[in-house]
């Protein structure tokens, strides 16, 4: 077996279970960081985590939690395939010889060049998500607001592609995107390298127990929020901004007023549950992956 295949295997196993495990603080984080700034002398829709958990349970019951899931985990496959086949084949590439391990730095590098493979998935993917997820929250203004309401991923995907520019409307948020994903994955895969041969006292990473990895895993998950955090705040405000009616012209102006509006803190709503979800999210996903591909060979 090739190691593309391999990777792209171990991969796409490894992406389920980050998605099985996270997806449902990746809801309540996006409901934090879209809800609509409350206007003066009113509370906002949601006070927390805790009360977004509580309200989405309320209304939508549990299901409310995994909303949105299902564009993800139809596209797990080809995120992982990109992601970890990329990120294998610079290694190769920067591999002195067959078999040498890799330096923290070649792991950076490694993963800079894999998030700008993978944005080009992640943009339309996650554009679908939070439109699904971010929906209960934009709706608090009402019926008149104008806010369109989606029967599912599919519905999200016509809408887009009948009244919003077609594809082009599918990559609303691309900047932001590239510039979470550059620099997250270099930094979560130079950690993750870092702290497995710290673990393993060397460069011989290989003997590691599934302890170590859960560790490195879970910590390089979140190195990669600790980041790029406000990026991500920028591309979500923008994917589920109105067509019609934008409230910001681009991922600059977003990004400004964000902080006049709501200060530094805007820039960081929803970052407990982002925290939350990537520390068991991103263990998951790098044990089921260093356990798949080892299995293969």
């Amino acid at each position: 077996m090739s190691d593309v295949i391999k990777d792209l295997t171990a991969g796409t196993v490894g992406g389920a279970a980050q998605l099985i495990v996270g997806h449902p603080f990746d809801t309540i984080k996006v409901k934090l960081q879209s809800q609509p700034a409350p206007l003066p002398g009113q509370l906002p829709k949601y006070s927390g985590a805790i009360d977004a958990v509580k309200q989405t349970i309320a209304a939508e019951g549990p299901g409310g939690l995994y909303k949105g899931m299902g564009v993800p985990l139809a596209t797990v496959a080809a995120f992982n395939a990109v992601l970890f086949s990329v990120r294998g084949q610079m290694e190769s590439l920067l591999r002195s010889e067959p078999g040498i391990p890799l330096t923290v730095n070649q792991q950076v590098i490694c993963g800079a060049g894999a998030g700008v493979a993978v944005s080009f998935l992640a943009c339309p993917t996650e554009l679908i998500k939070c439109r699904l997820q971010a929906q209960s929250a934009l709706a608090v203004a009402g019926p008149s607001s104008g806010a369109v309401k989606y029967g599912g991923p599919m519905d999200v995907a016509k809408h887009v592609l009948r009244c919003e520019g077609g594809i082009r409307g599918l990559y609303k948020g691309l900047v932001p995107t590239l510039a979470r994903e550059v620099p997250g994955n270099a930094a979560m895969f130079g950690v993750y390298e870092a702290l497995k041969q710290y673990f393993a006292g060397g460069t011989d990473t290989s003997s590691l127990g599934r302890g170590s990895l859960i560790a490195a895993g879970g910590l390089a998950g979140a190195s990669f929020w600790a980041s790029v955090y406000p990026t991500d705040v920028v591309k979500s405000v923008m994917q589920v901004d109105d067509y019609r009616n934008p409230k910001f012209s681009g991922s600059i102006d977003a990004f400004r007023k964000i902080l006049a509006s709501e200060g530094v803190k805007g820039l960081y709503r929803g970052f407990g549950p982002a925290m939350g979800r990537s520390v068991p999210a991103n263990a998951a996903c790098f044990l089921a992956y260093e356990v798949t591909r080892s299995s293969l060979g």
